[in-house]
C-alpha cells in the first residue's frame, strides 16, 4: 500500500506500527493479539490504543455503550467482523473461526468502550 502505516488485513485497511496481516503490531504481537477495533473517531482500524496514538493526528475516542450494536472489530485471523457487543460476549474466541484472542484485552477496554 502507498502509506507505510497501513496494512490490508483481509481486504480491509488496517493503519498502526507495524502492522501484520493478522492484525498483531509493534506493541502487541503475542499469537492471540489477533484483532483491530475501528475507533469511532476516523471510523478506522487499529490493532490497539498505542498505534492510534502514534499514526493518527488526533485524539481518540471511544465507542458510546448505545453504539455497541455497530461492526467496530475484526478478527484478523479470517476477516469477520464483530459488533463490540458480539466481541465482549464472545469469551475471547471469534465466533467464526473459533481462534483465541488475547483475554488480556480486556485491561483496555475502557481505551475503546465506554463502559459505564
Amino acid at each position: 500500500m502507498e502509506n507505510q502505516h497501513e496494512t490490508l488485513v483481509h481486504g480491509v485497511v488496517v493503519r498502526g506500527v507495524g502492522v501484520q496481516p493478522d492484525t498483531k503490531c509493534a506493541h502487541y504481537a503475542s499469537e492471540k493479539d489477533i484483532i483491530a477495533i475501528k475507533f469511532p473517531c476516523c471510523n478506522t482500524y487499529y490493532p490497539c490504543h498505542a498505534c492510534h496514538e502514534a499514526v493518527a493526528n488526533h485524539k481518540a475516542t471511544v465507542w458510546p455503550n448505545d453504539q455497541f450494536r455497530e461492526k467496530a472489530v475484526l478478527c484478523g485471523h479470517c476477516g469477520h467482523e464483530l459488533s463490540i457487543q458480539d466481541y465482549l460476549e464472545a469469551n475471547n474466541t471469534c465466533p467464526s473461526c473459533f481462534a483465541s484472542f488475547n483475554p488480556g484485552c480486556s485491561r483496555h477496554y475502557h481505551l475503546y468502550f465506554s463502559m459505564a
